[in-house]
């Protein structure tokens, strides 16, 4: 088997020990078998709600085991495959398999991170909120490209994106922005962008064609589940209606009913800005909720915690990801060291290899680059 062909092998290899490790392999079949037990309890349905989390956490198991079991027989079949042809002196043979390898390499892989998203509100929907930092009318400009940057990553995801509120910038662009983003496993894989963004580039609002710095925090959250209860006192919040602004089209509503809540044993400020007053204060109150939820989630992870303890401020010092535009074109994230030089492809939505890292570094406690200086 040539070399090429047996990293492969260890590669998939690699990623069925990751997936038999986040299921809990060894006690797999026996918790599949107490689950068929309780399914089969006449009583499973007197709590409606209850049936139906043991339903998801059954088909769960049974999901996470079926995509194991198929590539480990996949990848059986393909290496008894390529060592019958290379016994038999049959090229054709050991090359189809071969590229079966290359394409269950990938598949693997993809598996692999879907099972680091295991976190309590990983498979829910998630907010995102934008704000300019540090800048000025710069920055307002480079919030809107990584609004656009989202969006773009999200649509093509399949993911259903609503625009809850928008200010727009005083001369340019958006001042801030919060979105929800619905879809499979939106807020796990959302939850690392969480931080502040840096560009640099040439300004095209400086008539002298200087190189300019500019800065945006990113805030994502979950959207709480309805089965997920969090109280709030009202005498913590105060809740305030204004006009809201805009910078137009077909995703803004203008209207006299936009409300603002402010909790103040925390300071979060949610906003919302669609067509009625009355659905404003759901829609804000849901999304203070999450706030709240996701400083609970934050708590309960150290390393959740002190990454947003670290935010800090939308300026220098506090950033996760750099965007260089000029003189040269590289977006590198600075937790993970991962990088590239496809800075128009990551500005139009090119960012899962930013987040699989970042998932990655959350689960080995490591950077990929420190990972690979080991072996």
């Amino acid at each position: 088997m040539r070399a090429e062909t047996q990293t492969l092998v260890a590669e998939i290899e690699k990623s069925l020990e990751l997936l038999r490790q986040r299921m809990g392999w060894e006690s797999a079949q026996h918790r599949l078998e107490e689950f068929n037990a309780r399914v089969e309890d006449p009583n499973l349905w007197d709590d409606p709600a209850k049936g139906q989390k043991l339903m998801r956490d059954r088909q769960s198991l049974v999901d996470a085991m079926d995509i194991h079991n198929g590539i480990q027989q996949e990848l059986n079949d393909s290496v008894e495959l390529i060592e019958m042809g290379e016994m038999e002196d049959d090229a054709e043979i050991v090359s189809d398999a071969e590229t079966t390898l290359k394409k269950l390499a990938k598949r693997a892989a993809a598996k692999e991170l879907e099972a680091l998203l295991n976190g309590e509100a990983d498979g829910n929907d998630t907010f995102l909120e934008i704000n300019a930092g540090a800048g000025g009318t710069e920055s307002c400009d480079w919030a809107s490209m990584l609004a656009r940057m989202y969006v773009r990553w999200a649509e093509k995801r399949g993911y259903n994106v609503e625009l809850q509120s928008e200010q727009s910038g005083d001369e340019v662009g958006i001042k801030s922005a919060a979105y929800k983003i619905s879809g499979h496993n939106a807020y796990g894989w959302l939850k690392s962008e969480s931080g502040v963004h840096r560009l640099v580039r040439i300004s095209p609002f400086d008539s002298a064609a200087k190189r300019h710095t500019s800065f945006c925090s990113v805030w994502v959250y979950p959207v709480v589940d309805d089965d997920i209860e969090i109280d709030v006192n009202p005498a913590d919040i105060r809740i305030d209606t204004y006009r809201s602004s805009g910078a137009g089209g077909q995703h803004v509503n203008t209207t006299d009913s936009a409300v603002r809540i402010t909790h103040h044993p925390t300071g979060i400020v949610v906003t919302s800005s669609e067509k009625s007053q009355h659905q404003n204060r759901d829609i804000a109150m849901k999304a203070l909720k999450s706030r709240l939820y996701q400083l609970e989630l934050d708590r309960r992870s150290a390393a959740i915690n002190e990454a947003h303890e670290n935010k800090g401020d939308a300026g220098w010092g506090n950033q996760i990801r750099s965007y260089v535009l000029q003189p040269y074109q590289m977006v590198k994230d600075l937790r993970t060291n991962h990088e590239t030089s496809d800075t128009k492809g990551v500005l139009d939505g090119d960012l899962d290899p930013f987040m699989a890292a970042t998932l990655a570094m959350d689960v080995s406690g490591k950077s990929r680059a420190e990972a690979q200086g080991e072996d």
